[in-house]
């Protein structure tokens, strides 16, 4: 057993763990925080991505030990008082969404993505993407998402 202090969407954890817990099962199971989804459980579809001290990571691929005295963002932790998150709304006004299984970990790879470059091109959006699959909707609208939501974050910055 190991011990882990972790941050997850502010709001700080400690917990026992065993040593071969992923970071995905100690999200879902011991936080039950079910948004962060299991997909191919290796590393190949998105489904299961969370921000970890800035950067995207495969949930099923990290393990829980070493998140320790991290901070980690989860599709959870996107929402606030106001409501959705500006990348959030934009899915929904895109009509991005079909099955709804790879959005999470689309809406995250967005966010860290417009993080770091808050005007990216098409071209740009699709690189970060691209470690999350999707079956239903051809990323098009996907794509389209991201640009408009970094319209709105940039109206927020006014």
């Amino acid at each position: 057993m190991k011990t882990i202090n972790v941050k997850i969407n502010g709001e700080n954890y400690t917990r026992e763990i065993n040593e071969d817990m992923r970071l995905l099962d100690f999200i879902r199971d011991e936080l039950k925080l079910y948004g962060t989804k299991e997909g191919c459980g290796e590393g190949e579809c998105g489904a299961c991505t969370v921000i970890m001290d800035g950067v995207t990571v495969n949930s099923c691929m990290v393990m829980a030990f070493q998140a320790n005295n991290k901070e980690i963002l989860t599709i959870e932790g996107m929402e606030d008082e106001k409501g959705l998150h500006p990348i959030q709304q934009a899915f929904l006004d895109e009509g991005a969404v079909q099955c709804g299984f790879c959005i999470p970990g689309m809406v995250l790879s967005a966010k860290a993505l417009l993080d770091k470059n808050p005007k990216p091109s098409r071209k740009e959006i699709k690189e970060g993407i691209s470690g999350n699959l999707c079956r239903c909707t051809g990323y098009n609208k996907i794509v389209d998402s991201i640009e408009k939501a970094s319209q709105y974050l940039e109206g927020e910055d006014q």
